[in-house]
């Protein structure tokens, strides 16, 4: 048994549209944390307690730490730490994202104006995945557009779930084994806290 199970209302949901007795459904999701401005890990840790303290979202799994090298972002910019974290919430993908966005707000991270789509960021709150949900506006794209091309969000999701799939784009070993791991070096000395 696993520190995770029993957590979810119905820990063995992989159907993205089980119902509850509400008649809201439970969608698996995959969300990926990254930080390279400030105190990164404190960054990740109290992304990771938020995520958790959110009505209606039980967290499944959390990955280790990944330092990673910065992708397409200016030059000078400094190493990243990632994680994944795995859940099950009966949020709607855009309440999801709206709380990802204030939990991003409330450790610094500035949008729009002058700030590049990849400057450094002192957090980053991705939506990988929700459940079966495909959006494409320009406020939410499901899945994320960029995940399969992207090993800081693939090796750690792979280290959660060795079975996972994106959708539409195959299996997540699958993916790993073409972009490769260089550049993201497991951080044994950094654990994040999921008490």
């Amino acid at each position: 048994m696993t520190q995770f199970e029993n957590l979810s209302p119905n820990p063995s949901a992989i159907d993205a549209d089980t119902l509850t007795g509400d008649m809201h459904p439970i969608r698996r999701c995959v969300i990926s944390l990254g930080s390279n401005l400030g105190e990164r890990m404190y960054a990740l840790q109290g992304a990771l307690e938020a995520l958790g303290d959110t009505p209606e979202v039980w967290i499944t799994g959390v990955s280790s730490v990944y330092e990673t090298e910065p992708v397409d972002a200016p030059e000078g910019s400094k190493t990243f730490l990632n994680a994944v974290v795995t859940l099950d919430t009966t949020l709607a993908a855009r309440t999801l994202l709206e709380r990802a966005h204030a939990v991003e707000a409330a450790y610094g991270r500035e949008r729009g104006g002058d700030v590049g789509v990849n400057a450094p960021r002192t957090l980053d709150v991705d939506l990988i995945v929700v459940g079966d949900r495909h959006a494409d506006d320009e406020n939410l794209t499901l899945p994320h557009p960029r995940a399969a091309e992207r090993a800081f969000v693939l090796v750690p999701w792979l280290e959660v779930e060795p079975d996972a799939e994106l959708p539409g784009r195959g299996p997540v070993a699958d993916l790993v084994e073409k972009v490769g791991r260089d550049g993201v070096v497991l951080r044994e000395d950094l654990v994040l806290d999921v008490t």
